[in-house]
């Protein structure tokens, strides 16, 4: 009788080398796991991207957004448009209703001073119009009236005219004859800045701007024509964009674009698109 518990005890204890065996083994696998995901890839990748081994082991870890691989862009914009400008049947019936003759009277009156009577500006700072879509002025001009685009002149002559007025206004300077580009301007931009403009850096996630900013391109229709337009003004709202200062991009998308380029590509694009005549 009391040889038959210790016959039956004895499976488990011959049994316990094994189940330590391969215990220590799983733990070992799934430690040197988490070293090698959490913390050595990370750092290194981290290392190569100019991220501290913190910041790199936090990313790893979902603690931070952003890949440990890259850097983070900065955003510095809201995921909802600013501008309240909506494209309903509604609002295309009042551009195509829109009158350039009044509009002309209109311009005369409060435009030309600034913008020229054939929508050539008078000084560097102002915007030329001459020929832009009635689609891209009317959304500049009402984002004035609602302060998603703020400048203290402009805000006072939009907030002047009635939603009728801005599309005559609109109207008549998308009716003004284009100007060609200055070939000579453009054959002298750099590369690098040529291939911004046609191809955009994916490594950036920046598109090229001629998908959106060219001619027939398919962009937004808000979208304006920046060819021939004055580098100065370009370089600003650039900045302006990258800043956050400037905010009436649908969706951010100007912001998050802007914020990514560097001063020197800034000052590149703004003298590829510049005014020949200028």
């Amino acid at each position: 009788m009391t040889e038959e518990p210790a016959r039956q005890s004895e499976p488990h204890v011959l049994d316990q080398p094994w189940r330590i065996w391969a215990s220590v083994t799983v733990i070992s696998i799934l430690a040197a796991g988490v070293l090698l995901g959490v913390i050595i890839i990370p750092v290194v990748q981290g290392s190569g991207a100019g991220l501290d081994a913190y910041t790199a082991i936090c990313r790893a870890l979902g603690i931070l957004p952003g890949s440990p691989a890259r850097r983070q862009s900065p955003d510095r914009a809201p995921s909802a448009p600013v501008s309240q400008v909506v494209w309903t049947s509604d609002v295309l019936q009042i551009l195509a209703n829109a009158k350039p003759e009044r509009g002309r009277a209109k311009v005369l009156e409060v435009c030309a001073a600034c913008h020229g009577e054939q929508g050539i500006s008078a000084a560097p700072e102002f915007p030329h119009l001459a020929g832009q879509s009635g689609a891209a002025i009317y959304k500049q001009l009402h984002d004035y009236r609602t302060g998603s685009r703020t400048n203290e002149l402009m805000t006072a002559v939009a907030k002047a005219l009635d939603e009728a007025a801005v599309a005559d206004v609109a109207a008549y300077y998308a009716a003004q004859a284009k100007r060609n580009p200055n070939p000579p301007t453009l054959a002298t931009s750099p590369d690098p800045i040529v291939r911004l403009v046609e191809l955009g850096d994916p490594n950036r996630n920046i598109p090229p701007c001629a998908a959106c900013h060219r001619p027939g391109s398919g962009g937004p229709v808000e979208t304006p024509i920046l060819s021939e337009q004055g580098d100065n003004y370009l370089a600003l709202q650039l900045k302006n964009y990258a800043a956050g200062e400037r905010r009436n991009d649908v969706y951010g998308r100007m912001r998050s674009i802007a914020s990514k380029l560097t001063e020197a590509e800034i000052k590149g694009l703004a003298s590829y698109y510049r005014a020949g005549f200028q």
